[in-house]
């Protein structure tokens, strides 16, 4: 199994995720307006910080609804070229990670008892994030506090990577991560992204989660960049802890084999258990005999 984090498994309420995009862009602008300028004549028909750090942070949703990823680092730096001001990214790294550990992050309801489930019935967890505005390691000491650590064994923050969602390279990452197969696995998420990345990567589904949709109007901004889609069709979740009993209709841990339908003896079932361990191993076994338009049904 793996899981969007944003809106999936963590929230800000509207008005505080708009608080906390704003804060973003406010302290890039404030680091690049009081950067050395490049040269003394730098200034002339460079941007204002203001406009420099908006087209940079564009051009990166952009790119991301696109499977591209440009990193905070990346981005920070463009911005002050762009403003004629020498980059000094480690410094807004610095601001941001402040910004991350101080911004009240809340767990999606029931999502620890869920995730819990999933591991007690022997799927494997991983999440895959688009970190557009936040790198990863500032995301993992909040995660960390926040419960996350013992249920997820693979992170997959595009910022470390080339790629963000839906390009199925960052899917294919983290399912080798969790040591199983696209086809052998399912995704849930809130966005077009997550869809159509489970789609391109070969995943046996993508399950769209419609319980955390009250976004601020940033983020819905971002939602509606150039390459974003609306979502149609599929599978859709409103509460996660209905999701261990769904997940299982359609992707079922093998149960021992039996030999005509007798009692295995204690040799076979000796051999079953190892055979469910590795099946276990590997997350989910798909059913065969279920289609694609069986599973939205």
């Amino acid at each position: 199994m793996t899981f969007d984090l944003w809106h999936t498994l963590v929230y800000l309420d509207p008005e505080e995720e708009e608080r906390y995009i704003a804060e973003q862009a406010r302290l890039a602008e404030s680091i690049i307006a009081s950067s050395d300028p490049l040269s003394p004549s730098a200034g002339q028909g460079a941007l204002s910080p203001q406009e420099a750090f908006s087209r940079t942070r564009t051009e990166a949703i952009a790119a991301a609804a696109e499977g591209r990823s440009i990193p905070l680092a990346a981005q920070f730096e463009a911005a002050s070229h762009r403003a004629g001001r020498h980059p000094r990214a480690i410094a807004y790294a610095e601001a941001i990670r402040r910004l991350v550990a101080r911004t009240p992050f809340r767990r999606a309801p029931q999502v620890l008892p869920t995730l819990q489930e999933l591991r007690r019935r022997g799927y494997r967890v991983g999440v895959i994030s688009n970190t557009i505005g936040e790198p990863g390691w500032t995301l993992r000491p909040v995660l960390r506090q926040l419960g996350f650590d013992p249920l997820v064994e693979a992170w997959a923050f595009s910022d470390e990577h080339a790629w963000t969602k839906p390009s199925p390279a960052l899917f294919r990452w983290a399912l080798e991560a969790l040591r199983t197969s696209p086809e052998r696995a399912v995704h849930v998420g809130d966005g077009w992204v997550d869809i159509e990345g489970a789609r391109r990567a070969g995943m046996r589904a993508g399950i769209l989660f419609t319980g955390l949709q009250a976004y601020g109007e940033s983020y819905r901004q971002y939602l509606r960049a150039p390459g974003h889609r609306t979502p149609a069709g599929g599978i859709r979740l409103s509460r996660l802890e209905e999701l261990p009993s769904r997940v299982a209709t359609f992707l079922p841990l093998r149960p021992p084999r039996t030999s005509g339908g007798a009692p295995l003896g204690p040799g076979a079932r000796g051999c079953a258990r190892r055979t469910l361990g590795r099946v276990r191993g590997n997350i989910i076994s798909p059913v065969a005999s279920s289609s694609n338009e069986e599973l939205r049904a």
